[in-house]
């Protein structure tokens, strides 16, 4: 009867040790795994500036692949270091942040550039190698990632051509117009085919015509698969596209919807 009683026993303790090794199993599963067709999942994230006043507040944010989402709101809303948490230029004070099934808050310092390789960003300043012409600024981004010259003679003409700057590869920046910078930048950011494109108010330095160019560029980019998220203060262009909108203000999301447009914040 005592050899039952201690087997008997030591089942029980067994099977709760097992209850307790699944339960935190499956919390790490839920924390560090995004849904299937998720491919951005921030959960209760919360950033603090270093003087401890908030960027982010409890931010919910989930995003499906090949979704086009726009984030909107005013300046100081916390648009910037959301963009700079998804890059993993800035890391979350608490919460849970998952891209492409990284582990931001994680994510080990020298597996940092593997995993921004399936980003692209395109920012408001262009950012171009003010010395090296279009090619050269769109082959820098293939040779970052050790591509080879045959692979390069082939995907660079072959994304210009995409961005309709074909015949200007020879051209240095300082030759080009606003727009055709804008376009060399987002060649840049597509040629090794992110599975993410983010754009940094990419239409802030242009006038309408060629923003509009560049936010047809920015839909057919999308609806070959990439999901396609933009920060942006313009209005015109967020009502009229109809794209899925999410709206920050003071560091909170007070405003989510397909198919939205921009929301008055006062």
């Amino acid at each position: 009867m005592i050899i039952e009683e201690r087997f008997r026993r030591s089942n029980t303790n067994n099977t709760k040790k097992m209850e307790v090794v699944k339960s935190v199993a499956e919390k790490r599963r839920k924390r560090n795994t995004a849904l299937p067709n998720e491919i951005i999942t921030l959960t209760n994230v919360c950033k603090a500036y270093s003087t401890g006043a908030p960027a982010l507040k409890d931010v919910n944010l989930h995003i499906n692949r090949g979704e086009f989402v726009f984030i909107v709101g005013d300046s100081g809303s916390g648009k910037s270091t959301l963009i700079k948490l998804l890059l993993r230029e800035l890391t979350i004070t608490s919460g849970h942040i998952n891209v492409m099934g990284y582990d931001l808050a994680r994510i080990r310092h020298r597996k940092i550039p593997k995993f921004r390789r399936n980003l692209g960003i395109v920012f408001q300043d262009f950012r171009l190698l003010k010395d090296r012409n279009v090619y050269d600024n769109v082959a820098f981004a293939q040779r970052i990632i050790q591509k080879s010259n045959k692979e390069i003679k082939k995907n660079v003409p072959s994304i210009l051509a995409i961005v309709g700057l074909a015949g200007k590869y020879k051209a240095k920046p300082k030759q080009l117009s606003g727009g055709e910078q804008q376009r060399v930048a987002l060649a840049r950011a597509l040629v090794n085919k992110p599975t993410v494109l983010l754009a940094d108010e990419p239409t802030g330095n242009l006038d309408p015509k060629n923003s509009w160019e560049i936010m047809k560029l920015l839909e057919q980019i999308n609806e070959s698969g990439t999901t396609v998220i933009v920060v942006t203060h313009n209005r015109e262009i967020v009502n009229a596209m109809q794209k899925r909108v999410v709206t920050l203000k003071k560091g909170v999301i007070v405003s989510d919807e397909e198919k939205g447009g921009y929301i008055d914040e006062d």
